[in-house]
């Protein structure tokens, strides 16, 4: 992503929020404001109607991370965390949404991706919440730790982090570089969601990685980072996390539908969380 342009995927993955909203799934995910914060660029309900199975796919995807990330933070909440670090955030409203009276919200994004969501949400009438700190950060050129710090976040109490959507992108320096930031504050909490290498997929796994990576790579932001479960789940614990939930998309739906797991193959999304926590 080039410095003075908002990301493309975010802008994607935003629209299929808004969409979600008029499908017969909307339940799984509500968000009264991914439609009003796109403007102009919201997509119109008769586009449910026009779905493929990729797409479709890819929306329920969406949904079904924000809602389990939510899920999570609200049970650290109750275990007494405050504070909540949306990575990447894009055009994520959850800070418009915040249910959690006292918890503070910190966004981090990449400054022309958050200099574009703050115009939107300006020409929608949203007001900034007061709970929310907006902390723009080139990785590039800053470091997480220090913007974070700056922008008020206390350093010596345990936060959430919310990461989705952005793993993919990052190379796995950068990517264990935050893990490990996060690892380093006892009773600290992440989410985030990855993919498995085509190798690892099963043939509609291998063809969905095929379709999306392609579409990515166009927009000049392609997927260079995958993972295989057992690895991942060895190098979190040797960070540091010791409690570690990984839902690959079968077990996705069977936390959302409540139905037994059907014996299908491998499609390669997963939903992961991992908290230090001691």
């Amino acid at each position: 992503m080039e410095d003075a342009t908002p990301s493309r995927t975010a802008l994607r993955v935003a629209r299929l929020r808004a969409l979600h909203q008029f499908s017969a799934q909307a339940g799984l995910f509500r968000d009264p404001y991914a439609i009003a914060i796109l403007g102009e660029a919201a997509p119109a309900a008769e586009e449910i109607e026009l779905e493929d199975e990729h797409s479709r796919r890819m929306r329920l995807f969406v949904a079904a991370r924000a809602r389990f990330a939510e899920d999570w933070l609200a049970a650290a909440v109750r275990r007494g965390v405050r504070q909540v670090v949306v990575l990447g955030a894009g055009l994520d409203t959850f800070s418009l949404r915040n249910p959690h009276p006292g918890v503070a919200v910190f966004e981090v994004d990449h400054p022309a991706t958050q200099a574009w969501k703050r115009r939107l949400l300006a020409d929608a009438g949203l007001a900034e919440p007061a709970a929310t700190t907006f902390v723009p950060v080139n990785f590039e050129r800053q470091g997480l730790s220090d913007e974070l710090a700056s922008a008020g976040l206390r350093t010596a109490e345990p936060s959430f982090f919310v990461w989705l959507g952005v793993v993919p992108y990052l190379t796995q320096e950068a990517i264990f570089g935050t893990l490990s930031y996060i690892a380093g504050s006892p009773g600290s909490e992440v989410v985030f969601d990855y993919a498995e290498p085509a190798g690892s997929r099963d043939a509609a796994g291998q063809a969905a990685l095929a379709f999306y990576a392609a579409r990515v790579a166009a927009v000049g932001e392609p997927w260079i980072s995958f993972f295989v479960p057992g690895e991942l789940a060895k190098s979190l614990c040797e960070l540091g996390f010791d409690e570690i939930e990984d839902l690959e998309s079968g077990d996705i739906a069977v936390r959302l539908s409540g139905q037994p797991k059907a014996k299908t193959g491998n499609s390669g999304g997963h939903i992961i969380r991992a908290r230090r926590t001691a």
